[in-house]
This record gives structure tokens, sequence and C-alpha cells, in this order.
């Protein structure tokens, strides 16, 4: 599992690890059932504090993308396909909304665009 933390970026090093690891999950990169990496063993390859792994860790448990079993480690949920949906819906619905926002501010009309729509999805 490749994790990359950016100095310059603007999000808390916490929030770009689980990020990460909730796009491989995603992704289809991390599968259900997958051990993740200890936190200690993350913490020390990514030269970093084990609390901000550990923070990492809970908002991804919590989010239903990992589950941690005490003294076995923290593993890829099997659960987790529905919150998968779920945030890719989201995803979806963020964009369509700027579609929609750069659709009416052009003066294009609903039809026009679903049309459009239309053709991408059945592309």
């Amino acid at each position: 599992m490749e994790i990359i933390i950016s100095n310059s970026s603007g999000k808390p090093i916490y929030e770009q690890i689980a990020s990460q690891i909730k796009c491989q999950i995603m992704e289809g990169k991390l599968s259900p059932g997958e051990s993740l990496p200890s936190m200690r063993g993350l913490a020390k390859d990514l030269h970093i504090s084990v609390i901000t792994v550990q923070r990492a860790y809970e908002d991804l448990t919590r989010d239903g993308f990992i589950e941690t079993v005490s003294g076995k480690g923290s593993f890829v949920s099997g659960q987790n396909q529905e919150f998968i949906r779920e945030e890719r819906l989201r995803a979806a619905e963020e964009l369509l909304q700027k579609v929609a926002e750069i659709g009416r501010a052009n003066g294009i009309g609903y039809p026009q665009m679903a049309e459009i729509l239309r053709l991408f999805y059945e592309d």
C-alpha cells in the first residue's frame, strides 16, 4: 500500500492518509478482509506520529471503510460496499451539480444537458 504525504497540502496529514486509503478501497486496490499496515509500522514508514495514523484509522473505521480488531490489526471492511456506493454517488452528485451550474450560466437547457449526459452514459 502506497501513501504519499504532502507537507505543502492544505489538508492535515491524517486526512491525507484516510483519503488515500479510502480511494484505494473504492478503486478495488484494497480488497475486503485485506490487512492494513499496523499503526506503528505505517507511522514509521511515513516518518510521522502514531497518533496521526491512529486518527486516520479512527476516521476510516467511523466511516465503515476499515475494521480494527484489538490485538490483530486493521482490515478493509467486508461491509463497506454500501459505503463505497454512497461515496461514489456523492462524488457523482458533486460533479452533476457543477455541470448544472455551467449549463444554467451558459443558457444550456435541461433537455440538451440531459441528452448530453445520455450520450456519455450510453457510450
